[in-house]
C-alpha cells in the first residue's frame, strides 16, 4: 500500500496561513517583526537575484538569505546535481563505509587553502565554528578562546561563547572560557595569550556586524603572535568565504596569512542542502582522532550526506567555471565605488566600505539644523532608527530587499547573489537615490520614522 503525498496541493490549500503558523507554533515574534515594518510579504517564486510576488512584481535580492544564495536562487546547475544524486540511489549514510563524495569535495576545498590538509563536514555555520573550537581546544591542550568585540560566530552553546554582541548571549550563561579583544589591537591580544592558557583567536577577516575589515596586517601580525605562543588562527569564513569579498577567502586579501583551522558554510549549499566544513592542517586532525579508539569523537548524524556533498561540489564547479570570484569582485567594485561618490551629496550618508559584494552603508549625524533635529529624535528613540527607515521604502516603493546589519546599528549591509551585475547595481543606486533624496528633502519616510519612534518606545 503506498500513500500519496502531494506537496503542491498542500502548499495550494494552506499556503495562505504562513504567517498564522509562525505565530502559533513558531517563532511568534517573526511574524510580529515582520508587520511591523512592512516586510509581511508573499513571495511566489524565486531565481538568480530576484522574487516574484503573485502579482507578477520582481523585487531584487541585496541580502541572498544572509549570503547563502552565493549563487542566487535555484542555479540550473546545483539542481540538476542535486537531482542526479537522488536519482543515483546511492548507500549514503551507513555510518560504516567510506562513500567518494565526502572526498571530493575536501579535495576540491582544500586546493583553495593549500596549507591546509583535512576537513569535517557539518550542517551549518555554527557548527563549523563549535568543530573549530572543539579543535583547537584538543590540539593545543588549553581552554580559552579569544574573539573580537562586535564580533558574530554563530548562536549555539560554544559559539555564542565567542559571539560579541551582548544582547544574543544575555541569559544564556554560563558559557566556555573566553575573552574579547578589539578586532585590530595587537597589544591586547598579546597581552591575552601571555597568560599561557589561550587555544585560539576566531576573527572574522570583515565582521558581518557592521562590516568592519581587519586593520592592513594585523591579520598577519596576530596569526605569528599566536603562533609565538603555541595558539591558533582560526578564520571564520562562513559569511566571507567563497567569493564573497572579491577573493576566495577574505582571509586571502593579506598576504602571508595562513589560518590554522577555516569555517566554511552559507553558500557551499548552494541555497539547497545545509553543509559547512571546517578545514585544518593535518597535525590538529591527528591530535582529535589520534587512536581507532577515538574515530566518532567528533561527528555529525548528516554531515557528509550525499546531497549535501553534491551540492558543495555543484557550487564549487559553478564558481570555476562562470568566474564568480571574478564577478564578486568586479561588480563589487562598480557598486561600492558609485555609492562612495554618494558622499559627498548626503549629508546622512557618512560611510561606505567592504570589499567584493560585501558592503556597509552608514549613516551618520548630519550637519543642517533640520536635518539634525531630526536625526537625534530617531537616536533618543533607538539608535539604528534611521537605517530601518532606508530599508523599509527601498522595498515597499523599489522593491529592493537589504537589511541593517546589526541590532543598534545605522549601517546597511548589502551581501547580494554574487551573480549580479552591471543592471542589478544600476537598479540598486537609483533605488538608493531616491530614498536619500526623499530624506534629505524632509519627505514621506520621515513620517515612517515617526512610527518607528512610537514603537519603539512602546516596546521598552
Amino acid at each position: 500500500m503506498t500513500t500519496e503525498f502531494d506537496l503542491g496541493a498542500l502548499l495550494s490549500e494552506r499556503g495562505a496561513e504562513r504567517y498564522e503558523l509562525h505565530t502559533r507554533h513558531l517563532n511568534h515574534q517573526l511574524p510580529r517583526m515582520l508587520h511591523t515594518i512592512g516586510f509581511d510579504k508573499v513571495y511566489e517564486r524565486a531565481e538568480g537575484a530576484y522574487f516574484w510576488d503573485a502579482e507578477g512584481d520582481d523585487y531584487l535580492d541585496m541580502l541572498s538569505g544572509f549570503g547563502v544564495m552565493g549563487l542566487g536562487r535555484h542555479h540550473p546547475v546545483v539542481r540538476k546535481a542535486l537531482h542526479d544524486v537522488l536519482d543515483a540511489q546511492l548507500a549514503d549514510l551507513t555510518r560504516f563505509d567510506c562513500q567518494p563524495l565526502p572526498g571530493l569535495l575536501a579535495e576540491r576545498l582544500l586546493a583553495h587553502s593549500p596549507h591546509l590538509d583535512r576537513a569535517f563536514f557539518g550542517n551549518s555555520g555554527t557548527e563549523a565554528v563549535e568543530t573549530a573550537l572543539k579543535f583547537a581546544r584538543r590540539a593545543t591542550g588549553r581552554p580559552r578562546i579569544l574573539y573580537c568585540e562586535h564580533s558574530f560566530h554563530g548562536l549555539t552553546a560554544g559559539s555564542l561563547s565567542v559571539n560579541g554582541e551582548e544582547g544574543f548571549r544575555d541569559g544564556f550563561a554560563p558559557l566556555l572560557p573566553d575573552t574579547a579583544v578589539p578586532l585590530g589591537d595587537l597589544d591586547a591580544l598579546e597581552r591575552e595569550v601571555k597568560k599561557g592558557d589561550v587555544a585560539a583567536l576566531i576573527v572574522e577577516p570583515i565582521q558581518g556586524k557592521g562590516v568592519h575589515e581587519a586593520p592592513p596586517g594585523w591579520l598577519r601580525a596576530a596569526q605569528e603572535l599566536l603562533h609565538r605562543h603555541k595558539a591558533l588562527l582560526i578564520a571564520d569564513e562562513v559569511q566571507t568565504g567563497l567569493g564573497r569579498t572579491g577573493d576566495f577567502y577574505a582571509y586571502q586579501h593579506e598576504d602571508g596569512v595562513e589560518p590554522d583551522l577555516v569555517c566554511v558554510a552559507k553558500a557551499l549549499s548552494g541555497g539547497y542542502v545545509p553543509v559547512s566544513a571546517t578545514l585544518g592542517r593535518d597535525w590538529i586532525f591527528k591530535k582529535v582522532y589520534s587512536s581507532i579508539d577515538r574515530v566518532l569523537v567528533h561527528s555529525a548524524s548528516f554531515g557528509s550526506n550525499a546531497q549535501a556533498m553534491a551540492a558543495g561540489l555543484a557550487v564549487l564547479s559553478v564558481m570555476e567555471n562562470e568566474q564568480i570570484v571574478a564577478n564578486a569582485r568586479a561588480t563589487g567594485e562598480l557598486l561600492k565605488s558609485r555609492l562612495a561618490a554618494l558622499t559627498d551629496r548626503y549629508e546622512l550618508l557618512a560611510d561606505v566600505r567592504g570589499r567584493g559584494l560585501m558592503i556597509g552603508i552608514e549613516f551618520g549625524r548630519p550637519r543642517s539644523l533640520k536635518l539634525r533635529g531630526r536625526w537625534t529624535m530617531l537616536q533618543a528613540a533607538r539608535k539604528g532608527l534611521f537605517a530601518q527607515m532606508v530599508v523599509v521604502p527601498l522595498l515597499q516603493r523599489h522593491r529592493i530587499l537589504t537589511q541593517v546589519s546589526g541590532d543598534h546599528l545605522e549601517v546597511i549591509k548589502l551581501i547580494p547573489p554574487l551573480v549580479i551585475g552591471e543592471a542589478e547595481v544600476d537598479r540598486f543606486v537609483d533605488a538608493f537615490t531616491a530614498v536619500m533624496d526623499d530624506a534629505h528633502s524632509g519627505g514621506l519616510m520621515w513620517d515612517f520614522g515617526k512610527t518607528l519612534v512610537k514603537q519603539a518606545v512602546a516596546n521598552r
